[in-house]
């Protein structure tokens, strides 16, 4: 079993969107306590917003025009407050990716927790996210070698060609990647001009 190391939230910054109610004065007490700096705000999150380190938002009332982000893109963990659990409005609280909720009325206790998950969930969505994003530019890169290999070959020896690419990469000083792009650039720009001269 591997051990999550517990951080120390002591001087981060919540942001409160919810209309004033109780809700709100359960939810800054139990921060305060952690040590949170807290700011509420109703109907939408200020500029400042994107520099918080959490959002609690009301799922009951909330609308997309809140957000200075796109839905799924908040660069911080979002906490949902689900007091309807109408279907409508927890799918509108997932497409925005709320990474811990807390059901209202809030108590006495619940946003430790509610804060400890929703930091973990953000790192590993985030994480997730950069490990998808780098084999898509991997991927992206083959693809990029095979055009090059395809285009040194000219149909005949493939295996011959990616070694011309290697070749030209390291008299290039280069990596293969890089000498491959270059290679498919001056491909396209030579299909350009073939075709500016047909026509």
């Amino acid at each position: 079993m591997t051990r999550t190391r517990i951080p120390n939230l002591g001087g981060a910054r919540a942001f409160i969107l919810h209309r004033p109610h109780p809700t709100v004065q359960a939810i800054t007490r139990q921060l305060s306590a952690i040590g949170l700096a807290t700011i509420d705000c109703w109907p939408e999150l200020p500029p400042e917003a994107l520099a918080a380190d959490f959002v609690f938002f009301d799922a009951d009332l909330g609308f997309d025009e809140q957000f200075p982000w796109k839905a799924g893109e908040a660069p911080m963990p979002l906490v949902a407050l689900i007091g309807s659990e109408a279907p409508g409005r927890i799918e509108w609280a997932l497409s925005h990716k709320a990474d811990a909720q807390l059901l209202k009325p809030v108590g006495n206790a619940g946003v430790y927790s509610a804060l400890l998950i929703a930091r973990q969930s953000f790192e590993a969505r985030k994480h997730l996210a950069g490990e998808i994003a780098s084999l898509r530019q991997r991927v992206a890169e083959r693809q990029t070698i095979v055009r090059a290999v395809t285009a040194l070959s000219k149909g005949s020896d493939d295996e011959r060609a990616y070694a011309q690419l290697r070749s030209l990469a390291m008299s290039w000083q280069i990596s293969v990647e890089d000498a491959a792009r270059r290679i498919v650039a001056m491909t396209d720009e030579e299909g350009g001009d073939d075709q500016s001269h047909r026509a």
